[in-house]
Protein backbone atom coordinates (compact mmCIF):
# COMPACT_ATOMS: atom_id res chain seq x y z
CA UNK A 1 0.00 0.00 0.00
CA UNK A 2 1.15 3.32 -1.21
CA UNK A 3 2.12 6.45 1.26
CA UNK A 4 -1.45 7.66 0.54
CA UNK A 5 -5.00 5.07 1.07
CA UNK A 6 -5.70 4.51 -3.01
CA UNK A 7 -7.45 1.80 -3.07
CA UNK A 8 -10.88 3.64 -2.38
CA UNK A 9 -9.59 6.15 -4.85
CA UNK A 10 -11.24 9.71 -4.96
CA UNK A 11 -13.05 11.33 -8.07
CA UNK A 12 -11.34 14.68 -7.62
CA UNK A 13 -12.06 17.21 -9.78
CA UNK A 14 -8.48 18.25 -10.21
CA UNK A 15 -5.99 18.70 -13.67
CA UNK A 16 -2.67 16.47 -14.09
CA UNK A 17 -1.07 19.35 -13.26
CA UNK A 18 -2.50 20.26 -9.57
CA UNK A 19 -0.45 18.94 -6.42
CA UNK A 20 -2.08 16.58 -3.90
CA UNK A 21 -2.13 18.34 -0.39
CA UNK A 22 -0.03 17.12 1.86
CA UNK A 23 -0.86 13.44 4.10
CA UNK A 24 -1.47 14.06 7.73
CA UNK A 25 0.93 11.37 8.67
CA UNK A 26 4.37 10.28 7.37
CA UNK A 27 6.13 7.14 7.58
CA UNK A 28 7.83 8.44 11.37
CA UNK A 29 4.34 8.71 12.00
CA UNK A 30 2.02 5.66 11.96
CA UNK A 31 1.71 2.70 13.93
CA UNK A 32 4.33 -0.62 13.54
CA UNK A 33 1.52 -3.02 12.50
CA UNK A 34 4.31 -5.82 13.11
CA UNK A 35 3.49 -4.88 16.68
CA UNK A 36 -0.07 -4.20 16.87
CA UNK A 37 -1.33 -7.13 14.75
CA UNK A 38 -1.62 -10.59 15.91
CA UNK A 39 0.76 -12.90 13.98
CA UNK A 40 -0.81 -14.61 10.62
CA UNK A 41 -1.60 -18.19 10.70
CA UNK A 42 0.63 -20.93 10.49
CA UNK A 43 -0.01 -23.75 8.34
CA UNK A 44 -1.74 -25.99 9.95
CA UNK A 45 -2.93 -24.26 12.92
CA UNK A 46 -6.67 -23.71 13.20
CA UNK A 47 -6.61 -19.95 12.03
CA UNK A 48 -4.90 -21.38 8.72
CA UNK A 49 -7.76 -23.93 8.48
CA UNK A 50 -10.05 -21.74 8.50
CA UNK A 51 -8.62 -19.76 6.34
CA UNK A 52 -8.09 -22.77 3.24
CA UNK A 53 -11.34 -24.21 4.25
CA UNK A 54 -12.78 -20.65 3.48
CA UNK A 55 -11.63 -19.58 0.25
CA UNK A 56 -13.25 -23.21 -0.76
CA UNK A 57 -16.21 -22.30 0.52
CA UNK A 58 -16.37 -19.27 -0.93
CA UNK A 59 -15.38 -20.16 -4.69
CA UNK A 60 -19.24 -21.66 -4.56
CA UNK A 61 -20.26 -17.41 -5.20
CA UNK A 62 -18.55 -17.48 -8.08
CA UNK A 63 -21.18 -16.15 -10.67
CA UNK A 64 -23.26 -14.79 -7.69
CA UNK A 65 -24.70 -11.30 -7.10
CA UNK A 66 -22.21 -11.39 -4.01
CA UNK A 67 -19.71 -12.47 -6.40
CA UNK A 68 -20.81 -9.23 -8.11
CA UNK A 69 -20.66 -6.42 -5.09
CA UNK A 70 -17.19 -8.01 -4.62
CA UNK A 71 -16.13 -7.36 -8.12
CA UNK A 72 -17.33 -3.79 -7.91
CA UNK A 73 -15.86 -3.59 -4.40
CA UNK A 74 -12.19 -4.09 -6.02
CA UNK A 75 -12.48 -0.55 -8.11
CA UNK A 76 -15.22 1.74 -7.15
CA UNK A 77 -14.27 4.83 -5.13
CA UNK A 78 -14.76 5.07 -1.81
CA UNK A 79 -17.83 7.66 -2.49
CA UNK A 80 -19.52 4.88 -4.56
CA UNK A 81 -18.92 2.00 -1.74
CA UNK A 82 -20.54 3.77 0.61
CA UNK A 83 -23.62 5.66 -1.36
CA UNK A 84 -26.39 3.36 -0.26
CA UNK A 85 -25.33 3.33 3.24
CA UNK A 86 -25.11 7.95 3.10
CA UNK A 87 -28.40 7.86 1.10
CA UNK A 88 -26.67 9.93 -2.03
CA UNK A 89 -23.49 9.67 -3.91
CA UNK A 90 -20.74 12.39 -3.00
CA UNK A 91 -17.87 14.05 -5.22
CA UNK A 92 -15.61 16.24 -5.23
CA UNK A 93 -17.53 19.26 -7.18
CA UNK A 94 -20.65 18.55 -4.18
CA UNK A 95 -18.19 17.64 -0.79
CA UNK A 96 -15.16 19.50 -1.17
CA UNK A 97 -14.44 19.55 1.94
CA UNK A 98 -15.14 15.74 2.59
CA UNK A 99 -12.85 15.01 -0.33
CA UNK A 100 -10.81 17.58 1.04
CA UNK A 101 -10.40 14.99 4.31
CA UNK A 102 -9.97 12.05 2.28
CA UNK A 103 -7.42 13.02 -0.25
CA UNK A 104 -5.19 13.61 2.71
CA UNK A 105 -5.22 10.30 4.06
CA UNK A 106 -1.98 8.43 4.19
CA UNK A 107 -1.09 5.09 6.19
CA UNK A 108 2.69 6.46 5.81
CA UNK A 109 3.58 2.97 4.30
CA UNK A 110 2.10 1.43 7.72
CA UNK A 111 0.35 -1.55 5.73
CA UNK A 112 3.31 -1.67 2.98
CA UNK A 113 5.96 -2.54 5.55
CA UNK A 114 3.42 -4.92 8.08
CA UNK A 115 3.20 -6.98 4.45
CA UNK A 116 6.54 -7.40 3.60
CA UNK A 117 7.53 -8.45 7.32
CA UNK A 118 4.73 -11.06 7.77
CA UNK A 119 5.44 -12.22 4.02
CA UNK A 120 2.36 -14.14 3.68
CA UNK A 121 1.19 -15.51 0.55
CA UNK A 122 -2.26 -14.65 -1.14
CA UNK A 123 -4.67 -17.79 -0.60
CA UNK A 124 -5.29 -18.58 -4.35
CA UNK A 125 -1.74 -18.87 -4.76
CA UNK A 126 -1.92 -21.94 -2.85
CA UNK A 127 -5.33 -23.22 -4.05
CA UNK A 128 -7.38 -23.66 -6.87
CA UNK A 129 -9.79 -21.57 -7.96
CA UNK A 130 -11.49 -18.58 -9.73
CA UNK A 131 -11.20 -14.57 -7.95
CA UNK A 132 -12.77 -11.56 -8.71
CA UNK A 133 -9.99 -9.60 -10.05
CA UNK A 134 -7.31 -10.08 -12.53
CA UNK A 135 -4.25 -12.61 -11.23
CA UNK A 136 -1.45 -10.02 -12.18
CA UNK A 137 2.34 -10.08 -10.76
CA UNK A 138 1.42 -6.82 -8.54
CA UNK A 139 -1.18 -8.95 -6.90
CA UNK A 140 0.90 -11.55 -6.11
CA UNK A 141 3.77 -9.98 -5.29
CA UNK A 142 1.55 -7.61 -2.92
CA UNK A 143 1.24 -10.09 0.52
CA UNK A 144 -1.44 -11.04 1.74
CA UNK A 145 -1.50 -10.07 5.68
CA UNK A 146 -3.24 -7.55 6.19
CA UNK A 147 -5.58 -6.79 3.94
CA UNK A 148 -4.85 -2.83 2.37
CA UNK A 149 -8.44 -2.43 0.89
CA UNK A 150 -10.25 -3.67 4.38
CA UNK A 151 -7.83 -1.23 5.85
CA UNK A 152 -8.84 1.65 3.58
CA UNK A 153 -12.59 0.38 3.62
CA UNK A 154 -12.36 0.46 7.16
CA UNK A 155 -10.94 3.41 7.89
CA UNK A 156 -13.66 5.19 5.43
CA UNK A 157 -16.17 3.60 7.39
CA UNK A 158 -14.74 4.70 10.69
CA UNK A 159 -14.58 8.27 9.87
CA UNK A 160 -17.80 8.48 7.58
CA UNK A 161 -19.72 6.78 10.93
CA UNK A 162 -18.27 9.48 12.82
CA UNK A 163 -19.15 12.56 10.59
CA UNK A 164 -22.73 11.44 10.16
CA UNK A 165 -23.70 9.44 13.14
CA UNK A 166 -27.45 9.17 12.08
CA UNK A 167 -25.82 6.56 9.43
CA UNK A 168 -23.73 5.44 11.39
CA UNK A 169 -24.88 1.21 11.33
CA UNK A 170 -25.65 1.31 7.76
CA UNK A 171 -21.96 2.72 7.07
CA UNK A 172 -20.41 0.41 9.61
CA UNK A 173 -22.08 -2.56 8.70
CA UNK A 174 -21.10 -1.28 4.69
CA UNK A 175 -17.53 -1.37 5.93
CA UNK A 176 -17.47 -4.71 7.45
CA UNK A 177 -19.29 -5.88 4.51
CA UNK A 178 -16.65 -4.78 1.95
CA UNK A 179 -13.91 -5.93 4.02
CA UNK A 180 -15.51 -9.56 3.53
CA UNK A 181 -15.70 -8.70 -0.32
CA UNK A 182 -11.75 -9.64 -0.34
CA UNK A 183 -12.65 -12.91 1.25
CA UNK A 184 -15.30 -13.70 -1.63
CA UNK A 185 -13.30 -12.12 -4.38
CA UNK A 186 -10.33 -14.58 -2.95
CA UNK A 187 -7.75 -12.02 -2.76
CA UNK A 188 -7.13 -12.10 0.76
CA UNK A 189 -7.71 -14.80 3.87
CA UNK A 190 -10.29 -13.97 6.53
CA UNK A 191 -7.33 -13.64 8.91
CA UNK A 192 -5.93 -10.68 6.49
CA UNK A 193 -9.20 -9.24 6.53
CA UNK A 194 -9.94 -9.33 10.29
CA UNK A 195 -6.23 -7.89 10.60
CA UNK A 196 -7.05 -5.24 7.90
CA UNK A 197 -10.48 -4.22 10.43
CA UNK A 198 -7.80 -3.43 13.17
CA UNK A 199 -5.39 -2.14 10.54
CA UNK A 200 -8.12 0.20 9.98
CA UNK A 201 -8.58 1.43 13.29
CA UNK A 202 -5.48 1.29 14.64
CA UNK A 203 -4.79 4.26 11.56
CA UNK A 204 -7.62 6.28 12.66
CA UNK A 205 -6.87 6.20 16.12
CA UNK A 206 -3.85 8.14 15.06
CA UNK A 207 -5.03 10.45 12.74
CA UNK A 208 -7.41 12.00 15.63
CA UNK A 209 -4.14 13.06 17.44
CA UNK A 210 -3.39 15.37 14.51
CA UNK A 211 -4.73 19.05 14.44
CA UNK A 212 -4.47 19.25 10.91
CA UNK A 213 -7.16 16.14 10.82
CA UNK A 214 -9.22 17.41 13.72
CA UNK A 215 -10.01 20.81 12.17
CA UNK A 216 -10.91 19.09 8.45
CA UNK A 217 -13.17 16.67 10.32
CA UNK A 218 -14.85 19.32 11.87
CA UNK A 219 -15.10 21.01 8.28
CA UNK A 220 -16.61 17.72 6.69
CA UNK A 221 -18.62 16.87 9.24
CA UNK A 222 -20.83 20.70 8.61
CA UNK A 223 -20.82 20.06 4.89
CA UNK A 224 -22.29 16.86 5.31
CA UNK A 225 -24.72 18.26 7.93
CA UNK A 226 -25.82 20.67 5.15
CA UNK A 227 -26.06 18.27 2.55
CA UNK A 228 -27.36 14.94 3.74
CA UNK A 229 -31.02 14.27 5.37
CA UNK A 230 -30.54 13.18 8.99
CA UNK A 231 -33.28 10.13 9.16
CA UNK A 232 -32.00 6.82 9.17
CA UNK A 233 -30.37 5.41 6.40
CA UNK A 234 -32.14 3.24 3.35
CA UNK A 235 -31.20 -0.36 3.70
CA UNK A 236 -29.45 0.22 0.20
CA UNK A 237 -29.35 -2.68 -2.64
CA UNK A 238 -25.98 -4.33 -1.04
CA UNK A 239 -25.87 -8.10 -0.60
CA UNK A 240 -25.31 -8.89 3.55
CA UNK A 241 -22.42 -10.85 4.07
CA UNK A 242 -25.00 -13.53 6.04
CA UNK A 243 -26.21 -14.52 2.28
CA UNK A 244 -22.47 -16.02 1.36
CA UNK A 245 -21.89 -19.91 2.85
CA UNK A 246 -19.71 -20.66 6.43
CA UNK A 247 -16.44 -22.33 5.99
CA UNK A 248 -16.60 -25.84 5.86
Amino acid sequence: MSRRLLLLPLALAVTAAASPPAAYLDGAAVPDLTRVLPPPPVRGDARSVDDRATFRATRRLVGSPRWALATRDVTDDRFTVFAAALGRHLDAATAPATAHLFERLGDGGMVARAKAAFAVRRPYLDQPGAICEPRSAHLAANGDYPSGHTTSGWTTALILAELVPARATAILARGREYGESRVICGSHSRSAVEAGYLSGAALVSRLHAEPAFRADMDAARAELARLLDARAAPAGDAIRSGDHPAAD
